[in-house]
């Protein structure tokens, strides 16, 4: 047990009392009173997948009626490699329409989120989808979160074994506590197939995290070049897949990348991985983990602004860091292998696969699976979802893939898609509409400045008239918005970055690559609508008439002298 006066943090010490991430969870569901949970649980519960919000909107009116804040829970559910069967599906949507707001998110991240849920239904919801054999722990939390990789089955002959390596890693990093059966299960009949149930004698432990888990989350992807559809250099660890001869022999391994930062405090940085050599294909699972054990016993728990990986790495070197990976793992870590990334984009449309199937990608803008008064989507997915004999898969930047279509079901769906009048020819939207990410921000992220995913798409509403009298519309430039700096919709490898400061003024930051390997940096502060529009319009003349033949809008603006590029994490303020 930590010492009262330790230095640590605060949520360090809510961890050690937690008993493996118990808390105060059991009492905090049975007290009728309150809408919200213990504040040791609010911390606590965000490792079984749930964070506890408000519905922001509406604060000054219960203020007024002398109410407590509108507490609901948004529960993340786990998809690695962001795959989802028809069955899972169905019930997720039952499960938004019985408890939730109707809606169905697709994360950032490849996983699906329920919000609106009371707290007096946050029992029967988890216990909902777990019996379609899904789970929310680890879907926040200091621990290893979703595990991602390419979603879409065509774009290699290696692709399932790579699903499998991300499945793989996610189970093994998954926590060992058996909390999450224990708050959530254990008094649910029809359990028994849940893949999370200890049918033996509990004994509490983690191997992998300790007591106090990690000292911050922890993110994982998996990415076969050329497509860099999931943002790979993003991410704490970033497996970069080899082959040879259409063979999987291994991975590049990159380390260091996550995107959040603090206002008004260069110290923190959005930063890139860094490679560290390659591995066998045999040994990632067991190099994940030593990298995960360094990070937990070398990490900073004092402070969380400064805890990421990303933040150890820079304090003791990338060569430091190697010898000590190398000093725990018993086999060779060698050159990194040649590579190369074009895109971090999604095709939409039909492809076909190795086996004959095809697949449809459809865009949602936003990640918001919902039906509204134009198009029924929520309606045309469930529809699908009943017939559909694959599978369906969500991707690093919001879409669905409805996967591995045989011939017979493939005239079906379409129909069904033509029925609910949902866009099957994309050639009607424009290009940075289409390369468009969101985060939920207001009105219930509780970290949120200003709106994001209830905003951008009328902001591009009338971007997209600049870009059409110069042409440009079918341009696939890169626009991401959020709501505060913490990066959920990876704002800062955006070639067009906006990173709310507060309600209606956004920080505008340009010159990512296109391919997700270099950050952008800082153009302008504290711009309302207006000041965007007036300031892209002269940056879109210029690259409508002075751009190189395939130059990307990123790169145009650093040759055009715009912003300098970012070249390191270290110098993102510079």
């Amino acid at each position: 047990m930590l010492k009262p006066n330790s230095n640590h943090s605060e949520v360090e010490h809510i961890k050690d009392r937690s008993d493996y991430l118990r808390g105060y969870l059991q009492e905090s569901l049975q007290h009728e009173i309150t809408g919200s949970v213990h504040n040791d649980d609010t911390q606590v519960i965000k490792f079984h997948g749930s964070y506890q919000q408000t519905d922001r909107d509406l604060e000054s009116e219960r203020k007024l009626q002398k109410l407590e804040p509108l507490y609901s829970f948004m529960i993340r559910i786990r998809l690695a490699g962001g795959v989802i069967a028809p069955n899972q599906w169905i019930k997720l949507d039952n499960l938004s329409y019985k408890y939730g707001s109707n809606t169905l998110k697709i994360t950032t991240r490849q996983a699906i989120q329920l919000h609106g849920i009371t707290k007096i239904n946050l029992k029967k919801t988890i216990a909902g989808f777990n019996e379609v054999l899904l789970d929310s722990i680890a879907g926040c939390g200091d621990v290893n979160r979703n595990v991602m990789c390419n979603p879409n089955p065509y774009q290699s002959m290696i692709h399932d074994q790579i699903l499998l390596d991300a499945q793989a890693i996610s189970a093994h990093l998954t926590p060992k506590t058996s909390a999450y059966w224990e708050v959530w299960l254990q008094d649910q009949e029809n359990d028994s197939n849940s893949p999370l149930i200890n049918k033996g004698k509990i004994e509490d432990s983690e191997p992998i995290y300790s007591r106090l888990y990690l000292p911050r989350k922890f993110k994982i992807a998996l990415a076969i070049p050329p497509n860099n559809d999931i943002d790979l250099f993003a991410n704490d660890i970033g497996l970069i897949a080899i082959s040879e001869n259409e063979n999987l022999i291994g991975y590049n391994i990159m380390i260091g990348g996550g995107l959040g930062m603090t206002f008004g405090m260069d110290k923190t940085y959005p930063r890139l991985g860094d490679s560290l050599g390659f591995v066998k294909k045999e040994y990632v699972i067991d190099i994940c983990e030593k990298i995960v054990t360094i990070q937990r016993d070398w990490g900073n728990r004092e402070d969380r602004k400064f805890s990421r990986l990303k933040y150890t790495i820079d304090k003791f070197g990338l060569d430091v860091f190697l010898a000590e990976l190398k000093h725990r793992c018993n086999y060779a870590i060698e050159k990194e292998k040649p590579f190369h990334f074009e895109s971090n984009g999604d095709e939409f449309g039909w492809t076909t696969n190795f086996d004959g199937t095809v697949n449809f990608t459809l865009f949602v803008e936003g990640g918001r699976v919902k039906d509204s008064e134009n198009k029924l989507l929520k309606t045309a997915l469930r529809e699908i979802a009943e017939i559909h004999d694959g599978d369906f898969r969500l991707t690093g930047n919001q879409n669905i893939i409805i996967t591995k279509i045989s011939s017979s079901q493939k005239n079906s769906i379409i129909g069904i898609l033509q029925k609910y009048k949902i866009v099957t020819d994309f050639s009607s939207i424009s290009g940075l509409r289409l390369n468009s990410l969101a985060c939920v921000a207001l009105n219930t992220c509780s970290l949120a400045f200003a709106e994001a995913e209830r905003y951008l798409p009328k902001l591009i509403d009338k971007i997209d008239l600049i870009l059409k009298e110069f042409e440009l519309e079918k341009e696939p430039i890169i626009i991401r918005m959020t709501g505060c700096p913490n990066g959920c919709a990876r704002p800062y490898l955006g070639e067009i970055g906006l990173v709310g400061r507060s309600l209606g003024k956004y920080n505008l930051y340009l010159g990512a690559s296109h391919s997700g390997d270099r950050l952008n940096k800082l153009y302008k502060e504290l711009l309302d609508e207006d000041q965007i529009i007036a300031t892209l319009r002269p940056i879109f003349k210029d690259y409508a008439t002075k751009r190189l033949p395939q130059e990307y809008f990123g790169d145009f603006t650093i040759r055009m002298n715009y912003v300098k590029a970012t070249t390191q994490g270290l110098n993102f303020h510079a």
